[in-house]
């Protein structure tokens, strides 16, 4: 190596030594990265991974002058960052005096002396513990060659396991053995100078790792085969033709001993259907007619129904009338034409009274009201952790989820740091939307997109799914952190948990019983039910009996001599389906709820998050809108009247009168179709003024209001305003 002077060829300890004939110039790539005086000036492709071949030669010759501080020879070209320190030295000089190298940013280096040390408290238990890597014993001392993990209490390495290990799982799989973490676990230990490439993981990167899943068995395993040609006959594009089963592919059957109308339907073996039954897959097939009500040879279909689940109440619709908001001081009773002679086909009747009182809301309406505005102050306590530097997300909408990992899962994201997020490839985001329009989109989106994905199944209020795919790559912990940032940084609250779930990470799973309104596949459901009321003990045996496979796949197959018997059976049966099948997914869902502390307000006040989070927003009304702006005006006439005016006009969008909403209105001012469950920040206020049109300030969320001497002229501002500059964004 020209810069270390050493043959040695160890990826592990010094990286890959790279040999370029053209060049004449052999290089360790450790000893490359952490050289002092070199930078990568070039494209990926360019020199060796970008630092250019005539930098290199000047970083050589730099370094020939300089004498290692370890093995007192030419040639180091490493030197401590610390103020005032000169010791430089060798790669590999500095590894056996166990410097630390920082693989990260700047790629610093620290001498012996001022190394970063992991600092110990006296509660620390002494002793020794298995490395949990290894199994080996480690002594829980603060030495070189011993690391502790950040996250976890009792979580000691080796630093030679740890450094395999990272090298091996790469930036993508390298987390705490112990609790999963990721983020914090990473960052501790590139400070402590373990190198995590920023590649898969080994065993992803294994050719032909997955060969003998290209085989395509071709045999049909159905009790009764209809075909007379044998079940190994196949004739594509045919009701002979052999469709495997979608999850094993190692169990098939033609179409038309299965019922199955065309190769698109997806078919499942015996033995699939207990095993999944694990992951929430289990399919008890029925026979039912197409939608169309067509039928093959008098026979209905084999179709997969979806997995419906009974819709949970709303907390309800809100009732069309208007309150009088109590941030104006303007008179009750007032109509927007009271001082105005308008003739009568333009004349507003309206009066700022309630048509219905508060009193005939429901007390379920009026609780959720104030569990929300309760929310909204705990969120701003939180948000107070929220630093004014900013990481800069970059989002294509069109494939929202992706993007929004990427970007969540980059190095210098942090959930305390201002979000900023720029588009691409987007139509119908304008290039002149604020940062903060940006931002709600966002997280709309990706709320959208949370609520719709294979991480959670129901039709209304959703539970937790298992998808293996998603455990291994841990994104139930990704989807627990976007909600969390989400609350804090003021986009929308999920609004789609169902209250089992909610107890699960509130109560605990342990302390939640779950109905069967909990089961989402409709087939399980169905079984349950069939057990649940079964009314004597001969039929309830016989149920029993038919699905014994599914019993035995959740653990719940047992004699049965008491119809009372079929209580604790069904009991066990929705606690497997609906909690212990999912207990991985949401011990990684809790711990990325833990972000900026949600998880645990949640646990201090369950009852104000149970309104965000397990409820449907309530629907926007003139009333909600009133209530959210504060009206500023010159003088106190002005401030009647005009507020007069915007109180009828709201009353006319509301019931229909106008061609826009109260959606519109809002997405005008502050750029967000939603009201945040934090709220804005700064409050939307109104002012109003001598101007023509009326003016939307969506980064002060201030609506400029001009002042007209008829409603009907106020209206039509507002209307062409609003309607012409929403489609100019949208355009």
């Amino acid at each position: 190596c020209v810069l270390c002077g050493r043959t040695d060829d160890c990826p592990e300890k010094y990286g890959e030594k790279r040999t370029y004939v053209e060049y004449n110039l052999t290089v360790h790539y450790y000893c490359l990265l952490m050289s002092s005086g070199i930078w990568q000036r070039g494209e990926e492709d360019e020199g060796v991974d970008g630092f250019l071949i005539k930098d290199i030669r000047k970083e050589v010759n730099r370094a020939a002058k300089l004498k290692c501080n370890i093995c007192k020879k030419k040639g180091a070209s490493i030197g401590c960052v610390a103020p005032k320190c000169k010791r430089s030295y060798h790669f590999p000089c500095g590894l056996q005096r166990q410097c630390i190298f920082q693989f990260m940013e700047d790629f610093r280096s620290y001498c012996w002396e001022h190394k970063p040390v992991q600092q110990l408290t006296d509660k620390e238990p002494k002793g020794a513990s298995q490395c949990t890597i290894c199994l080996d014993l480690v002594e829980h001392l603060p030495v070189y060659t011993v690391l502790k993990s950040p996250c976890c209490k009792n979580a000691w390495f080796h630093r030679e396991c740890l450094q395999y290990q990272a090298l091996s799982a790469g930036i993508y799989f390298f987390r705490c053995t112990v609790c999963n973490n990721k983020d914090k676990f990473q960052e501790e230990m590139l400070r402590m100078g373990i190198h995590i490439p920023e590649r898969d993981a080994s065993w992803e990167l294994e050719e032909n790792a997955y060969q003998e899943l290209l085989h395509c068995y071709q045999h049909c395993d159905v009790k009764r085969c209809l075909c007379r040609k044998g079940r190994n006959y196949n004739e594509p594009d045919s009701k002979w033709e052999i469709k495997r089963c979608q999850y094993c592919g190692s169990r098939g059957t033609h179409l038309a001993c299965s019922s199955m109308k065309s190769w698109e339907q997806n078919w499942e073996c015996m033995e699939c259907r207990s095993i999944f039954a694990k992951s929430g897959k289990y399919r008890k097939r029925k026979r039912h007619s197409l939608a169309t009500s067509e039928k093959i040879n008098g026979t209905n279909c084999l179709l997969e129904e979806p997995s419906p689940k009974s819709p949970r109440q709303s907390s309800g619709s809100a009732n069309n009338f208007l309150l009088q908001s109590p941030k104006i001081t303007c008179q009750n009773n007032l109509s927007p034409c009271s001082h105005l002679e308008l003739p009568a086909s333009n004349r507003v009747t309206m009066s700022l009274t309630p048509v219905m009182s508060n009193g005939s809301w429901s007390l379920t309406q009026q609780c959720l009201r104030e569990q929300r505005r309760e929310v909204c102050n705990i969120l701003k306590e939180l948000k107070v952790q929220v630093q004014t530097k900013t990481t800069r997300l970059n989002i294509n909408a069109e494939n929202i989820w992706s993007s929004a990992l990427k970007g969540f899962r980059q190095r210098n994201f942090s959930p305390t740091n201002t979000i900023e997020v720029s588009f691409s490839n987007c139509k119908s985001r304008s290039k002149t939307n604020t940062s903060t329009a940006s931002k709600h989109h966002f997280f709309q989106l990706l709320m959208h997109h949370l609520q719709n994905s294979s991480l959670f199944e129901g039709s209304s209020g959703k539970n937790l799914s298992f998808d293996f795919q998603a455990v291994k790559e841990n994104l139930y912990f990704e989807a627990g952190k976007m909600i969390a940032v989400s609350l804090v940084h003021g986009g929308p609250s999920p609004r789609f948990f169902s209250q089992t779930l909610f107890n699960c990470l509130v109560y605990g799973p342990e302390n939640v019983k779950p109905t069967l309104e909990d089961v989402a596949d409709v087939d399980v459901a169905q079984t349950i039910k069939m057990i649940k009321y079964a009314n004597n003990l001969s039929s309830l045996q016989s149920t029993l009996q038919d699905c014994c496979e599914f019993l035995a796949a959740a653990e719940c197959l047992r004699p049965v001599t008491a119809l009372c018997d079929k209580n604790m059976l069904v009991n066990d049966l929705l606690t497997y389906h609906v909690i212990k099948r999912t207990s991985v997914p949401l011990e990684s869902f809790r711990q990325g709820l833990k972000t900026l502390g949600v998880l645990e307000k949640m646990q201090m006040h369950p009852d104000a998050f149970c309104s965000i989070l397990c409820h449907k927003p309530e629907r926007l009304s003139a009333e909600i809108i009133c209530d959210l702006f504060t009206i500023h005006s010159s003088s106190d006439v002005n401030k009647v009247k005009c507020a007069d005016f915007w109180m009828g006009y709201l009353q006319d969008v509301e019931s229909g009168g106008s061609v826009v909403t109260l959606e519109d209105i809002l997405l005008f001012v502050t750029g967000s179709c939603y009201i945040p469950s934090i709220g804005f920040d700064p409050e939307p206020t109104i002012k109003f003024l001598r101007i023509r049109y009326p003016i939307g300030n969506k980064l002060l969320n201030s609506l400029e209001l001009p002042i007209t001497k008829t409603y009907q002229q106020f209206k039509n501002k507002m209307e062409v305003t609003i309607r012409n500059t929403l489609r100019a964004e949208k355009e």
